[in-house]
C-alpha cells in the first residue's frame, strides 16, 4: 500500500479542501457513483472501472471504509461486497451536481466528447441529474430501458424520485441503447430525430412525451406557447406521434 503511505493533504482549514482530502483522489468518486446505484461486489466494481487496477481499487475501498463512507456487507466475507453508509449517501447531491455540470459542458461542446466507455447503468444517475423538480408538471411515472438496464422516474407533488427496476403502471415506457441515450444527454442528437429513426421507442400517450422531455431539460415547457422556431417544430412533431411507437430500438 505504498500509495496510501504517500497520501498528501491540502492542509487547509476549509470544508472543501477537507472533503477533497477524502474523496478527491482519482477514481474515488467513481467508486461512490457505482455504490450510489446499488451495493457492489469487488469484481463488479473492477469491471465497472476499467483501468483502475486491483491494488488501487483495494486501496480506495480501504480508505473509504476507514473514513466511514462505505462499509462491507459482511465483514467476514470480503467477496460479499460494499455499500454506502448514511454518511456516504450524503455524497449523492454533490455527485449529481457534478454530473449536471458535466452534462452542461458536453451540451455546449459536443464535438469535444471523447471516445470512451459507456455503461447502461450510468444512465440511472444521469437521468436523476437531468430531472429537475422545478420542471415537474404532472404527477406521473416514466419507465426507461437502456440496453436492458431498467429504472423509472416518479413525479409526485413537485418531487422527483428515481429508482431502479420496472415501474408500476408508467405513463410512458421509453427504450433505447446506451450510445443513443448518452448522445441525447450530450445534445449530439435531438429526441425527435432519435424517435423518428427508431433509435428510441416510446409507448404511451403522446401528450406525456413533451412533459417528460421538459422534466429532463430536453424540450420546451409544454405549458407555454413559444415562438415557432425549430425546437418548437420538433416538440410538435413528437406530440403528433402515434399513441404507441413500435419502431425497434437500435443496438449499440
Amino acid at each position: 500500500m505504498k500509495e496510501q503511505r504517500e497520501r498528501r493533504s491540502y492542509d487547509q482549514q476549509c470544508g472543501l479542501a477537507f472533503a477533497l482530502d477524502i474523496v478527491g483522489e482519482r477514481w474515488t468518486l467513481l467508486i461512490v457513483r457505482e455504490l450510489l446505484l446499488r451495493p457492489r461486489r469487488y469484481r463488479e466494481l473492477l469491471d465497472a472501472l476499467p483501468g483502475i487496477g486491483t491494488n488501487l481499487l483495494a486501496e480506495r475501498l480501504s480508505l473509504l471504509t476507514q473514513t466511514g463512507i462505505i462499509r462491507p456487507l459482511d465483514v467476514e466475507r470480503r467477496t460479499a461486497g460494499y455499500t454506502l453508509t448514511e454518511l456516504g449517501e450524503r455524497l449523492r447531491e454533490p455527485v449529481l451536481a457534478m454530473a449536471r455540470f458535466g452534462l452542461a459542458v458536453l451540451a455546449e461542446r459536443p464535438t469535444e466528447l471523447p471516445a470512451a466507455v459507456r455503461r447502461a447503468s450510468w444512465a440511472v444517475l444521469a437521468i436523476e441529474a437531468m430531472a429537475d423538480p422545478e420542471r415537474a408538471r404532472t404527477d406521473e411515472t416514466y419507465e426507461f430501458d437502456i440496453s436492458g438496464e431498467v429504472f423509472h422516474v416518479v413525479v409526485h407533488g413537485g418531487r422527483v424520485r428515481t429508482s431502479t427496476g420496472p415501474a408500476t403502471d408508467p405513463v410512458l415506457r421509453i427504450a433505447t441503447d446506451t450510445q443513443t441515450f448518452f448522445d441525447l444527454g450530450s445534445r449530439i442528437i435531438e429526441p425527435v430525430e432519435a424517435v423518428l429513426t427508431g433509435s428510441v421507442t416510446v409507448q404511451g400517450p403522446p401528450a406525456a412525451v413533451p412533459r417528460c422531455l421538459y422534466l429532463l431539460g430536453l424540450g420546451p415547457d409544454p405549458g407555454e406557447r413559444p415562438a415557432l422556431d425549430a425546437s418548437t417544430h420538433r416538440a410538435a412533431a413528437l406530440s403528433r406521434l402515434p399513441d404507441r411507437t413500435t419502431a425497434g430500438a437500435a443496438t449499440s
